[in-house]
């Protein structure tokens, strides 16, 4: 990659080799954002974009949560409004430690139309082959799907893509579930309130940081009380593992960072996986980035942050995001929040420190 600047401002720009600044950077107007340090990219796009469909009928982001964080000065960020395979096809081989993305559903959202199972299969496969050839050697990939419905009927997603993953030789380290409290009510069969995320890794030398996403142990004193080890600690004073099974609000109205997108996932979501796949330094891809959340999740952790969405109103608020980020007027609901209990409410314990906190509102 070549550092370019931009002259009409301050602010230094990363192209992706063969990309034309115009198209996956602004030339912005603004000034440059104050930092302490050396900057590079946030950049603002063209108006080069190619929606899937009008969206004509979205309005501004409603921006409400209430915890604020900074970016780290050194961060870089290449977002743009652009078909993934095009915006893939520019980035060299090997280079993103980690893909974490969210891609359609095919249930004819707004931001997608409806195909037939076997044409979508197809479009994941060509958009799956491209992220396997710019994952890094030691690198995750991490895909983050729900269920197909169709008559009623569901096909998981994650079962059926697994073939794909595995065609291209990935190897799947786990296959999370978030588990979440809202959504749709079924009536004639039960609510679907949990998703998967599979995790995938090219080789078996794969970078891998547990101690950053720890959660308190239940029992944190718990010592051995006879043989060589006795009054020893028998767990780990950092914490324990989180298991297979992650426990998170999903982004619903009176969610703190809910936005326009209509199944936009939280930060926090991507911030487990970010900090224990990556590096600091390390590039982060989603090539199905929606507003932003996984950008906003890397850079929040000195990672550098690429993406892209065909429409252009997601796109937009993905930079209005990362500006808030930095400067540090951006509201998200952190990792160590407790999910809100109204039946215990004084009781909530802390995911990260293991404190017993009072929850702040009934919809965090």
């Amino acid at each position: 990659m070549k550092l370019r600047r931009n002259p009409s401002t301050t602010r230094e720009t990363v192209a992706l080799p063969g990309a034309s600044p115009s198209r996956l950077t602004r030339t912005d107007k603004h000034p440059a954002l104050p930092f302490s340090g050396p900057t590079e990219a946030d950049g603002r796009l063209t108006d080069e974009a190619r929606p899937r469909r009008p969206t004509g009928r979205l309005k501004s982001a409603a921006r409400r949560t209430a915890d604020k964080t900074a970016v780290a000065p050194a961060a870089v960020v290449e977002l743009a409004c652009e078909d993934n395979l095009d915006f893939l096809s520019r980035i060299p081989d090997g280079h993103c430690k980690l893909v974490v993305t969210s891609p359609p559903y095919n249930l004819g959202k707004e931001y997608e139309e409806r195909d037939k199972l076997e044409s979508y299969l197809d479009t994941q496969t060509r958009v799956i082959r491209e992220c396997v050839r710019v994952l890094h050697p030691a690198g995750s990939l991490c895909w983050q799907v729900g269920n197909y419905v169709e008559n009623g009927r569901i096909v998981p997603l994650d079962v059926v893509l697994f073939p794909v993953f595995r065609g291209f030789g990935l190897q799947m380290r786990n296959r999370i579930v978030w588990q979440f409290g809202h959504g749709l009510h079924c009536t004639r069969r039960l609510s679907g309130r949990y998703e998967t995320i599979n995790w995938w890794t090219k080789s078996d030398d794969y970078t891998w940081n547990l101690d950053p996403i720890r959660i308190p142990s239940k029992y944190p004193g718990k010592r051995y009380f006879r043989g060589p080890r006795a009054g020893e600690l028998s767990c780990n004073p950092k914490g324990k593992n989180p298991s297979d099974v992650w426990a998170f609000p999903n982004v619903k109205n009176n969610h703190p960072e809910k936005t326009i997108h209509p199944c936009q996932f939280p930060v926090e979501l991507a911030e487990r996986l970010i900090l224990s796949m990556t590096d600091e330094g390390d590039v982060v891809l989603d090539p199905y980035m929606g507003v932003g959340t996984t950008a906003v999740a890397a850079l929040m952790h000195q990672r550098r942050a690429y993406g892209c969405d065909t429409v252009q109103e997601y796109v937009d608020i993905a930079f209005e995001r990362i500006e808030q980020l930095r400067n540090g007027t951006l509201k998200t609901r952190p990792m160590d929040r407790p999910i809100y209990d109204p039946a215990k409410p004084a009781r909530a314990v802390s995911t990260k420190t293991g404190a017993t906190v009072t929850p702040v509102s009934r919809s965090t």
